[in-house]
């Protein structure tokens, strides 16, 4: 197995920090922060390069690159703790419609977003922590209305579906122009294509840790059988593709946010001098900066053993469910050590490194804590064995 990138994928990265470094400036991080967690101008730029949509479908405007492009994208969106929704809406959203949209579906929706015109997203969380995959809510009559304990249902009715339910904590939601939402069915999971302004649907903007969210709540949404993603016998599938790319395109920021991370740890241990020496030079620090390059190296193995097995059609629920558990648990204990190194300055909100604190702990908390990734890596195992 080789997991070094190819020319492509090196110049996509390469074209995307250039820009990032070039344009997203400090003051305009903190613009972004004080307001909706969204630099539009960075958006159009990445957009106008063809970055967002090179990784599609040359049918959709694209270069065809596929996932492996993408993680590099996400590594250098990681390392400026970019203010964009790139991995809910080209990585999720656009490539889910790429692979199994119509062809109407793909140009109203997924061309769009690949030029930055809209924001796609998907609802991915339940709010009792299921699997997308098997909703926990079961079909409800067309009056049922949301309930915290049945986050995602959907009944046929006349001239095609009506959902109801709640989906928590959807990325970029308050963005959004539209969004994928697994829901149970009779025939089992369908993905629909839901939009803030279709009757029944409102989005309440969430405070988290890190980027934009929202709670979507589906009152009695009518939806026409257009809106359907794929067939509701592929819903199950469907789901778990976007899950499965929503895990590996998270700890490929989770790579970025810890590799520059530890990069201006290490800096700022050779140039601040305590006790007539760099700080570096003292053992105590010298370990948890290697213990952190030991961190660093193992979620960028195991994130692209994950991302390559994905992309290429092999069995992979180990190699994501190992790359998770890194991804959290490194990303911990590199957040705290940059932090710990840099002391008081660590959490200036005028110095840079508090955004990757966040940013670490963000896709920590999103990816899980690590006892349950290690149970999720023996269910792995054993299904595969």
């Amino acid at each position: 197995m080789d997991f070094s990138q190819d020319e492509a994928d090196r110049e996509l990265a390469g074209l995307a920090r250039q820009i990032l470094t070039d344009r997203l400036t400090a003051e305009r991080l903190r613009s972004a922060e004080a307001g909706d967690g969204f630099d539009p101008a960075l958006w159009a730029d990445l957009a106008g390069a063809g970055i967002l949509s090179a990784a599609l479908p040359e049918s959709l405007g694209g270069a065809g690159l596929g996932l492996l492009a993408q993680c590099s994208v996400l590594t250098e969106l990681g390392r400026a703790v970019a203010p964009i929704p790139y991995l809910p809406s080209v990585v999720l959203g656009a490539g889910a419609l790429a692979r199994f949209g119509t062809g109407e579906q793909q140009r109203r929706w997924a061309v769009p977003a690949a030029s930055g015109e809209v924001v796609l997203t998907a609802a991915l969380a339940e709010e009792d922590g299921d699997d997308p995959r098997a909703p926990s809510a079961t079909a409800e009559p067309a009056a049922g209305g949301p309930t915290a304990d049945k986050p995602g249902a959907a009944e046929p009715g006349a001239g095609g579906w009506v959902l109801s339910g709640v989906k928590t904590t959807v990325p970029a939601a308050p963005l959004a122009d539209l969004i994928l939402v697994p829901a149970a069915t009779p025939p089992g999971v369908t993905v629909f294509l839901v939009t803030p302004a279709d009757e029944g649907v409102t989005v309440q903007p969430q405070r988290v840790t890190g980027d934009s969210a929202g709670r979507v709540m589906l009152d009695g949404v009518r939806l026409g059988a257009d809106r359907i993603l794929g067939t509701p016998a592929a819903g199950r599938e469907i789901a778990g593709w976007l899950l499965d790319r929503a895990t590996v395109g998270l700890c490929a920021l989770q790579l970025g946010v810890v590799e520059r991370a530890l990069e201006m740890t290490a800096e700022y241990a050779r140039n601040r001098v305590q006790f007539g020496k760099p700080i570096g030079g003292f053992q105590a620090v010298a370990q948890r900066l290697a213990d952190g390059y030991i961190d660093v190296e193992a979620v960028r193995l195991t994130m692209w053993q994950a991302a390559w097995q994905l992309s290429a059609g092999l069995p992979s629920d180990t190699a994501i469910a190992t790359a998770k558990f890194w991804a959290a648990d490194a990303g911990h204990r590199v957040a705290h050590t940059a932090v710990h190194v840099h002391g008081g300055v660590g959490i200036d909100m005028d110095y840079p490194l508090h955004r990757y604190f966040v940013a670490a702990k963000s896709c920590e908390f999103t990816l899980g804590g690590a006892t349950a990734q290690l149970r999720r890596i023996g269910a792995a195992l054993a299904s595969e064995g």
